[in-house]
């Protein structure tokens, strides 16, 4: 996006990744990320979407899985997708304050 955010592989979003202090950027430049976090931002409950149907069809699976090693996968797999979308509602509520800096 630009050299204030990068792109987490995990996440499936780019993240904030700010070299300075937030009081170190002008005005200008802090105007900018906080823009660009708000489109972001806007974007994360479609990500958490996506992949709450993708633990949906690894349960489907998983209720007529025979193989308890794929079983085991199947449960491994469901549980770091749980992970990724806890750690991207972190995101998008942890940074409010700052989304709501724009409105000021």
């Amino acid at each position: 996006m630009n050299e204030h955010f990068s792109f987490d592989q995990r996440l499936g979003i780019p993240i904030p990744d700010l070299h300075l202090d937030w009081h170190n950027y002008d005005e200008k430049t802090q105007n900018k990320i906080l823009f660009d976090w708000e489109k972001i931002r806007g974007r994360i409950p479609d990500r958490i979407a996506e992949l709450e149907q993708t633990i949906n069809e690894k349960q489907a699976q998983l209720s007529t899985e025979t193989n308890f090693p794929r079983s085991c996968e199947l449960n491994n797999e469901i549980a770091e997708l749980a992970s990724i979308i806890n750690d991207l509602w972190l995101w998008y509520r942890a940074n409010q304050i700052l989304s709501a800096k724009i409105h000021q």
